[in-house]
């Protein structure tokens, strides 16, 4: 499924409607699990939080989570997610681009979170997931002293994965996703649920899962296709 941020005004900002709009993606994409590209139209793939917005939020909103709470649903969803990134992806957008599985970019890309800028922080997953995506010393520059990484910086501390030009940039995202399509589907979810676990549950977590996969249909077709090849080789 490919979703576009499209508010070209206002250079793809994150409102209100996008998020509602998201979460009815996510909920479709729960209980039809496929591979979610994101990207954004004109040239952006967004700009941040809506400031007009943002502006009129108090403490509830904050507590509320609005942002926060999406991030978090997108980064769970049972199939990987893939951003693709064109031009500003900042604050906000940004933090969409986190909680994404991959991230690939246009040579033209500028990601970062200026929030305390804006006197206020990167509260939809910035503070603890860019830690974990860069290290420590990126993720401190990017967040306390403003730093927006242009392409080259991205990928050369892996944030993003991928550079390719705008006009196939979109094809670069669905064949990376054609690339995910060709695992065995169940496996592809049980291990991005492993991969997500935290530390403590670790190998348990991992040998009930391999124990769910070894009693699957895939297991046996996948393996003895390959034994077949490997016999006519």
């Amino acid at each position: 499924m490919h979703v576009q941020l499209n508010r070209p005004d206002v250079r793809n900002a994150i409102d209100q409607q996008m998020i509602n709009e998201l979460h009815a993606v996510c909920a479709h994409l729960e209980d039809n699990p496929r591979v979610l590209i994101l990207s954004g139209a004109n040239g952006v793939f967004a700009s941040g939080a809506d400031i007009a917005q943002l502006r009129e939020r108090r403490r509830d909103e904050a507590l509320a989570g609005i942002n926060s709470t999406l991030f978090e649903r997108i980064s769970k969803l049972p199939m990987p997610v893939i951003a693709a990134l064109d031009g500003y992806a900042l604050g906000g957008g940004a933090e969409l681009a986190y909680a994404a599985d991959f991230r690939i970019a246009t040579p033209s890309v500028k990601i970062g979170n200026p929030e305390t800028g804006l006197g206020i922080l990167a509260a939809a997953g910035a503070s603890w997931r860019l830690k974990e995506l860069v290290g420590e010393p990126v993720a401190k520059e990017i967040l306390l002293a403003g730093r927006v990484l242009n392409a080259d910086e991205a990928l050369a501390i892996h944030l993003v994965t991928e550079i390719h030009e705008a006009d196939v940039l979109v094809d670069a995202a669905n064949a990376l996703a054609d690339r995910i399509g060709k695992q065995d589907p169940l496996a592809t979810r049980i291990t991005k649920s492993v991969f997500s676990a935290p530390a403590e549950s670790h190998p348990v977590i991992d040998q009930l899962a391999q124990a769910v996969l070894f009693e699957s249909d895939a297991k046996f077709d996948r393996m003895q296709k390959f034994l077949d090849r490997k016999k006519k080789k």
